[in-house]
């Protein structure tokens, strides 16, 4: 449920990182290492015959063309994975990014878009993984992320905070953080996609 841009100038590296949607269960996003095969301004949406198939299941009509404009749901620019027919794209829905709502596609916010397709080349590689709980380090010290297990993740379902506490061990194998496990557990069953702190102070409160 995050996009992260990792850059590399003038020997430091930056990353900027921005909530998406992704592929629902029956559709989902294709894990691995791909590129950026293409990129397009002002798109338009070809959708496949199994999208237009589902659309008319349900009594509605969807052309074989959408042209640009604000019916046209992959926004105002569109990169092209090397794996067919899936996209990084904006939406003219934004209620919908954070969700697992897609056909399989990354959909982004128009404004996080726009700010990422001029800084991507073609040939860009992306890598796709399934990562619910991620830990990181940052100078104020030891932080955790934690995201809702996506539909048809019966192993991360499965497992709960064993997963959590093996991202720890290799987070802190050779940095060792003193942190507010109570806290951590809060954190992991909140959910909510956002980094989270996990230092303590010493007056035994969160920094």
């Amino acid at each position: 449920f995050r996009l992260y841009y990792f850059k590399q100038s003038d020997g430091a590296q930056s990353v900027a990182t921005f909530p998406v949607s992704i592929g629902r269960m029956d559709w989902s996003t294709p894990l691995g290492r791909h590129r950026i095969a293409a990129k397009q301004v002002r798109p338009t949406w070809y959708p496949p015959k199994s999208i237009r198939e589902e659309h008319a299941a349900d009594g509605r009509f969807l052309a074989t063309a959408v042209p640009p404009g604000p019916d046209n749901p992959l926004g105002e620019y569109a990169m092209r994975l090397s794996v067919s027919s899936y996209l990084i794209h904006g939406t003219n829905k934004p209620a919908g990014i954070g969700m697992q709502v897609t056909h399989g596609c990354i959909r982004m916010n128009p404004e996080d878009i726009s700010w990422l397709f001029p800084q991507i080349r073609v040939g860009t590689p992306v890598q796709i993984v399934n990562q619910p709980v991620k830990f990181g380090w940052s100078p104020d010290g030891l932080f955790l992320e934690v995201h809702p297990v996506i539909d048809g993740d019966t192993q991360s379902t499965e497992r709960g905070m064993t997963v959590l506490t093996e991202a720890y061990v290799e987070a802190t194998r050779e940095r060792p953080a003193d942190i507010d496990w109570q806290l951590v557990e809060e954190v992991y069953r909140a959910k909510l996609g956002i980094p989270q702190s996990l230092a303590i102070t010493t007056d035994g409160f969160d920094a």
